[in-house]
């Protein structure tokens, strides 16, 4: 199936902005959803919704039935040891929240150190500066070079015998790069410390196994690869999980309450108080079944040759500055076209019916390595052509004639 067979699947992309057929380049924020997601959320609505975990009846035992399954299907496709292992959240945000409040404030201290990239989305360094405040721990960054990447080298200087924690995303959402995940692993056990990833960029983009991987906790969102909003996982060591404090309570996640204590379930249902996001769960398993029947392979070689094929036009044109380094990008090009804000730039680009991302990314801190304010970001996915980026590049041109850039 090639990208414009799989496009035909997509509702939401047949349609004209400002007369224009829609070009959608702002995968990296939120992917759309194909036919089958919206089909499984509509038949959980129409045909088994109840609650999870509680009633007897025929429709609740089919929406546990349903929302375990979904907890089975991300195990298998992350490689997970066992579905035990997978925490439903509400998306890698909350997920690497649950990590920073609940295991980085169990094991850091006075003094102890959190090693992290100033590469990292907003959602991934605010979390751990919470959680230094909370423990006293001192936040360490690795030391970027000028193309806003890190060598393995300047990791190993950085993490320390008090290093407890190592965190990174697998990919940056702003330079679109692949970080060495499992040297980092490797590093970061040598010296007693875990390695929690943020895979929000990564899960739809590439084949993961978080156990090849060797990392000790996977974060990432459904909304990014096809599934709903408000759905997300934080996969756990099976160990780690069961030594964590539930940061939510209340219904669902306890297993005996009296009028001074209560006892929790065990993981990962002690994490998931409250009614859970059970059409999300299925929309998710819909989307991974998806996902899996075209082949995370192949979907990561397409979005390789979409994205080269923009970065080899792209840098082409006069006065446009592509940003992070020259190769290996995954699914996104970031950019600036002379003097002309990125907010404008993607203002003119929805004129003919191109969506891209302008603004920081939520990651103020690499906008300021690159002595930026903003940038206009262009992300690929699967039901994305060649079509697609000559679309864009005959946009930018307009809009370079537009402000005289």
């Amino acid at each position: 199936m090639n990208a414009t067979e799989i496009r035909e699947l997509f509702p939401i992309l047949d349609q004209k902005i400002h007369d224009c057929p829609l070009v959608y380049l702002d995968s990296a924020a939120s992917a759309q959803k194909p036919i089958q997601v919206i089909e499984a959320v509509k038949r959980y609505y129409e045909w088994d919704n109840a609650n999870v975990h509680r009633g007897v009846h025929t429709l609740g035992m089919r929406a546990t039935d349903a929302y375990e399954a979904a907890r089975v299907a991300v195990a298998r496709f992350i490689g997970a040891s066992s579905e035990r292992e997978i925490v439903f959240t509400r998306g890698a945000t909350s997920s690497l929240n649950l990590v920073a409040s609940s295991f980085a404030r169990m094991v850091c201290s006075e003094g102890d150190e959190i090693v992290l990239s100033e590469m990292e989305h907003h959602s991934n360094l605010i979390p751990w500066q919470q959680a230094a405040k909370a423990s006293g721990a001192v936040l360490k960054y690795i030391p970027l070079k000028s193309d806003g990447t890190f060598s393995i080298e300047d990791v190993e200087q950085t993490v320390t015998n008090r290093t407890k924690v190592v965190t990174v995303s697998h990919v940056s959402n702003v330079l679109g790069i692949a970080n060495p995940v499992k040297q980092m692993a490797d590093i970061a056990h040598k010296k007693g410390a875990v390695l929690v990833v943020d895979g929000a960029q990564s899960a739809p983009h590439l084949k993961v196994n978080v156990r090849e991987m060797d990392c000790d906790f996977y974060a990432f969102s459904g909304h990014k690869m096809c599934a709903p909003t408000g759905i997300g996982v934080l996969y756990g060591r099976k160990a780690l999980l069961e030594q964590m404090e539930p940061i939510e309570f209340g219904g669902e996640m306890i297993d005996r309450v009296g009028l001074q204590d209560a006892s929790w379930k065990e993981a990962p249902w002690k994490f998931e108080g409250g009614t859970p996001i059970i059409a999300g769960a299925i929309g998710l398993s819909a989307a991974i079944r998806f996902l899996e029947q075209i082949g995370l392979d192949a979907i990561a070689e397409h979005d390789r040759q979409l994205t080269r094929y923009a970065e080899e036009q792209m840098k082409r044109m006069e006065h446009l500055t592509i940003y992070g380094p020259t190769e290996g990008r995954v699914g996104l090009v970031t950019f600036n076209m002379g003097q002309i804000h990125s907010h404008d730039v993607a203002t003119v680009l929805d004129t003919y019916g191109v969506a891209i991302r302008a603004g920081h990314h939520c990651c103020q801190p690499l906008m300021n390595h690159f002595n930026v304010s903003s940038t206009a970001r262009a992300s690929f996915y699967l039901y994305n052509t060649r079509e697609d980026v000559d679309r864009l590049l005959f946009a930018l041109q307009k809009t370079k004639e537009y402000f005289r850039e």
